[in-house]
């Protein structure tokens, strides 16, 4: 996962976090008042407890069992209270059991297992709508449409965050399954020219064999040399990439078709000719493309990720930075790595076109496949940067 990613990630992490302590303080400071105002009352005193349980549960990181055990209280509660007690109407906290427990079904509808949700939904919402026959038949009736409206409200919120995160799975997912094919083509490419290599190679050596010419001990092992190097090569291109391709299995079909192959999808062969082609053809910012001196040649598989890096992120400035007036792409080796870094200078102003939201992430399986690493995220002086590690092995 990108820098950026990771950052959102805690980001959220933390607003979360602030959301339940806020809520958590006031619930308490709501229940110690009611607590106060009806301490002399058993049953104004259990009602605050049954109202911290729904209210605990609301919070708690294990939803099911304080789901299960709220519902369960409050219905029984009721049952007992209403036959047994007949409290007064003044217990206010029995609002902060129903908004308590009103939470617990939208989480309950969010978050929760298929299997789990219609029962858990079934006891949640019957113990909200039967909180009014604990003072009479006659407050059940006139309560329970209004109560069943909001116990609707809280279903239909719940579903339409579960339907939100479902949505984003899908999507992905296809993203996923799309660059697995993408790999899947390329490692074709790859493997193919590698293979030819180790062919005609061996066809020569029978060739000399056949016509008679005799080869010298240094002959024959350059020439066993160059088909071991390009065997070597495949094998660790199919190593790499298969990698990724393996867990493809796992995505079920429904969780994002692949799009079908229109056969336009720029495929770099593995050479760096294409990536002097796209960083030539960018004019809205001019970009310029380094590369040093050292980088020597690059394994295929290495080389099309670079070229899909630098592909990915200049669409990204066509899109979202406009402003920029300079944009560097830059090669480098970093070690046994390549480093494939694009940085413009703009601040997002101008263009804003719409966005899937996750070439970032298709980048980040090709990049994870090899056992790379990818950064992307704002300069310090301004700008942003997309960089990614590859390892490519010795110059």
């Amino acid at each position: 996962m990108s820098d950026l990613g990771a950052r959102l990630d805690r980001l959220h992490s933390v607003g979360g976090c602030l959301v339940r302590i806020a809520y958590a303080v006031f619930a308490s400071l709501f229940l110690l008042v009611c607590l106060a105002i009806g301490y002399h009352n058993a049953s104004i005193v259990w009602m605050v407890a049954v109202a911290a349980v729904a209210n605990a549960a609301a919070l708690s990181e294990r939803l099911v069992p304080w789901a299960a055990a709220a519902g369960a209280l409050s219905a029984l509660t009721t049952l007992y209270v209403g036959t047994a007690v007949r409290p007064s109407w003044g217990t206010p906290g029995v609002l902060a059991e129903i908004g308590g427990l009103l939470i617990v079904i939208a989480r309950v509808a969010w978050k929760t297992r298929r299997e789990q949700l219609v029962p858990l939904a079934l006891l949640l919402g019957a113990a909200v709508l039967a909180t009014p026959l604990r003072w009479s038949v006659l407050g059940g009736a006139l309560f329970t449409a209004p109560l069943g409206i909001t116990v609707s409200i809280a279903l239909g919120v719940g579903l339409y965050l579960r339907a939100l995160d479902a949505r984003r799975a899908r999507a992905l997912a296809a993203a996923r399954r799309d660059e697995r094919l993408e790999l899947a083509r390329d490692l074709h490419d790859f493997v193919a020219h590698h293979v030819t290599g180790i062919v005609v190679q061996a066809q020569a050596a029978r060739f000399a064999a056949r016509a008679g010419a005799g080869q010298s001990p240094e002959e024959l092992d350059t020439m066993f040399g160059g088909i071991e190097k390009a065997g070597t090569e495949a094998l660790t291109s199919m190593r790499r990439m298969v990698g990724l391709l393996r867990d493809a299995q796992h995505v079920n079909a429904p969780d994002g078709e692949a799009l079908a192959d229109t056969g336009s999808a720029t495929r770099p062969v593995g050479d760096l000719a294409q990536l002097r082609e796209l960083v030539a053809g960018f004019t809205h910012p001019p970009a310029t493309l380094t590369l040093a001196p050292d980088l020597g040649a690059l394994p295929p598989e290495v080389a099309a990720s670079a070229h899909r890096v630098v592909q990915e992120a200049l669409t990204n400035i066509r899109k979202h930075a406009a402003d920029a007036a300079t944009v560097r792409v830059t090669l480098a080796r970093a070690g046994g790595d390549v480093e494939v870094a694009v940085r413009d200078d703009g601040r997002g102003r101008g263009r804003m076109l719409p966005s899937g939201g996750f070439g970032l992430t298709g980048l980040a399986e090709r990049v994870g496949a090899l056992g790379g690493r990818l950064r992307a995220g704002p300069r310090p002086e301004g700008g942003w940067e997309v960089v990614a590690l590859l390892p490519a092995g010795e110059r």
